[in-house]
């Protein structure tokens, strides 16, 4: 009797890569995820390309196993790709030592991160149709001159003995 499979973890238009123990701070990894997420994975790719972040690398080539797993594994559309998700996790971070003044000692915590990347395959999007420019309504109506108030009986009386 073999195992039940495990339930997918993302939907069916979705493909997913991960990677453990980044040595990264999760805020930092955070920088470089917060470039790529909502756009097409071409220009993510471009973005990471020129990116002079330390993790710009690695997400880089994570994004590529993302992209690989969503042709290979779930046969997507590489052309429609867009980066769903991207998000770092908390790791293990280790602890050092690090030698202060009076014989102390003082705790050193190097941490690490988990880098998740989702990628999600969108409908392409159909161009309108150009129609014909119509002229616009504004401009074909005259505009008329405002009416002249009406004179008052104080005006028109002031008026007379002026004249």
């Amino acid at each position: 009797m073999s195992k039940s499979s495990a339930p997918r973890l993302v939907a069916d238009n979705e493909a997913i890569a991960s990677l453990r123990d980044v040595k990264s701070s999760t805020m930092k990894a955070a920088l470089v995820l917060e470039l790529i997420r909502g756009k097409s994975v071409e220009r993510a790719l471009n973005d990471l390309t020129f990116c002079r972040k330390k993790l710009a690398p690695i997400t880089k080539k994570l994004l590529l196993s993302a992209i690989a797993n969503a042709e290979n594994n779930h046969q997507l559309n590489v052309d429609n790709l867009v980066v769903a998700r991207a998000y770092a996790d908390k790791g293990a971070y280790q602890k050092r030592w690090m030698q202060r003044a009076k014989g102390r000692a003082a705790p050193i915590l190097k941490h690490r991160c988990h880098l998740t990347i989702v990628v999600a395959e969108k409908a392409p999007e159909a161009k309108p149709v150009a129609k014909k420019a119509e002229a616009p309504k504004a401009a074909a109506k005259k505009v008329a001159a405002p009416k002249a108030a009406p004179a008052t009986e104080t005006e028109t009386a002031t008026e007379k003995t002026e004249a």
